[in-house]
């Protein structure tokens, strides 16, 4: 019988690997995990939790004018970057440490350092070899520049909390979820913001209402605009103080912006240079690791969750595919992580959320069978504050029986409506039982109960 050094070796804690290990060793199994960056993983380090705190802080700048009409004269404020960066740091650190003390607790025995395969059972970290018999990859992802001239001189997500000083002037490339929230997030800091983009209308894949309405919301609160652009002329060029930024926009005429700092936000690929994978004959696909629906590999002892297997990269997700693991291998519970019905959320300004299927997924689908009901109003909020915003939501059913087969909005608190509306969606839920709920007024959320 072989020996090895650990039942599992986990590579990465992010939030899918530390999920995993901590149910693995509540099972009993002795497990290590490595990670060569900050515990947490990109939520938590540079993505979600320290993204949503700025986004908090952006709203600060609309309080004082929207005070006005509720008769309160609050003098408009200053933001102190360096004050919001380093306390936004400071909460990083303050969660690696948090991620760290849990790992304690659940006797897991955590790494420092990069891990590479050496074969199908044994990872280096360093100049230190491990075996373990079964090995669990979770390294995430990152996010990639294009291949254009002076694009060495953008950033990406991974700097934008770390900027020494505030740009006045921001562009960012890309028309994404995490373009797109970091273009609102510059401009509630104060930021003259400018979203470059080769479509026609920002978060490709999301449905063409929700698209629109958070488009026309982004456009109403003052930030520009460059749509339908050609992404191969467009180039940076470093001046003294800025940068110019140049491209050919969608008639073919020459563009150009010069700004002081430019985001580059045109994808994210899984992270798995560094692993030599190839070591373990592990099967690559789309440069993403190819697992089954238990997040098996090609290697029947090897596993891999979370964003490196490019299924829905999302960090509830990955929490997700890291506890059935655990059940599976280690609780012999076998049970699968649906990726269908999966809500998400988009932090812009507006905000958007949606579940289920979009419409036009849906009439791909189900064609003339779906049927459409459809909202847009002001926010009671606005009635007095004043401004251009809108609320927009969305009810795509099917059927006779009306089945809910998704639900769309974009407006304030949208992620938190969303999130309990999405339980209509897995239930199987039906028009009928929204129509038989009690609406709570004066409320947004009552519109989804009341729609006809």
């Amino acid at each position: 019988m072989t020996s090895f050094d650990y039942d599992l070796f986990v590579i990465g804690a992010g939030s899918g690997g530390l999920a995993a290990s901590k149910s693995a060793a509540a099972f009993g199994a002795k497990v290590a995990i490595a990670e060569g960056d900050l515990v947490g993983g990109t939520c938590v380090i540079r993505g979600c939790v320290p993204k949503k705190l700025m986004v908090y802080a952006s709203h600060f700048s609309h309080f004082s004018q929207e005070a006005s009409g509720y008769g309160w004269n609050i003098p408009a404020g200053k933001l102190d970057w360096h004050k919001l960066r380093d306390a936004i740091q400071t909460e990083v650190a303050r969660l690696n440490k948090l991620h760290i003390s849990f790992l304690e607790k659940s006797n897991v025995e955590l790494i420092s350092g990069f891990v590479k395969f050496v074969d199908a059972h044994t990872v280096a970290v360093g100049d230190r070899k491990f075996t373990a018999e079964r090995i669990l990859i979770a390294v995430g992802g990152e996010a990639f520049k294009p291949n254009l001239v002076g694009m060495e001189y953008a950033i990406t997500s991974k700097e934008m909390f770390l900027l020494p000083e505030f740009p006045q002037r921001f562009a960012v490339i890309g028309g994404g979820y995490i373009g797109t929230e970091f273009a609102g997030i510059m401009h509630g800091l104060g930021a003259d913001v400018t979203q470059i983009i080769r479509n026609h209308s920002v978060l490709k894949g999301f449905d063409t209402d929700v698209r629109a309405s958070v488009q026309e919301g982004m456009v109403n609160r003052g930030i520009k605009f460059h749509t339908g652009i050609d992404s191969n002329s467009l180039k940076i060029v470093k001046n003294e103080q800025d940068l110019t930024i140049t491209f050919n926009d969608v008639d073919g005429n020459a563009q150009q912006i010069t700004v002081d700092e430019v985001l580059a936000a045109t994808g994210r690929k899984p992270n798995l240079a560094p692993l030599s994978l190839e070591k373990a004959g592990i099967e690559v696909v789309n440069n993403a690791i190819a697992v089954q629906k238990d997040s098996c590999t090609n290697q029947p002892h090897i596993y891999a969750i979370g964003d490196c297997t490019d299924r829905v990269n999302l960090t509830p997700v990955a929490i997700a595919e890291g506890r059935a693991f655990a059940d599976t291998v280690y609780g012999h519970t076998p049970r699968f992580i649906s990726h269908s019905n999966i809500p998400s959320a988009v932090f812009s300004q507006p905000e958007a959320a949606t579940v289920g299927l979009s419409e036009e997924k849906a009439r791909e689908l189900y064609g003339d069978h779906i049927k459409i009901y459809k909202t847009k109003f002001r926010p009671m909020f606005y009635s007095l504050a004043g401004g251009e915003s809108k609320t927009m939501m969305k009810l795509i059913v099917v059927g006779e029986e009306e089945r809910v087969l998704g639900l769309q909005m974009v407006g304030k608190d949208a992620a938190e409506i969303i999130q309990g509306m999405a339980l209509v969606v897995t239930m199987g839920g039906c028009k009928k039982d929204l129509d038989n709920t009690m609406a709570m007024h004066p409320t947004a959320a009552e519109e989804f109960v009341t729609m006809r």
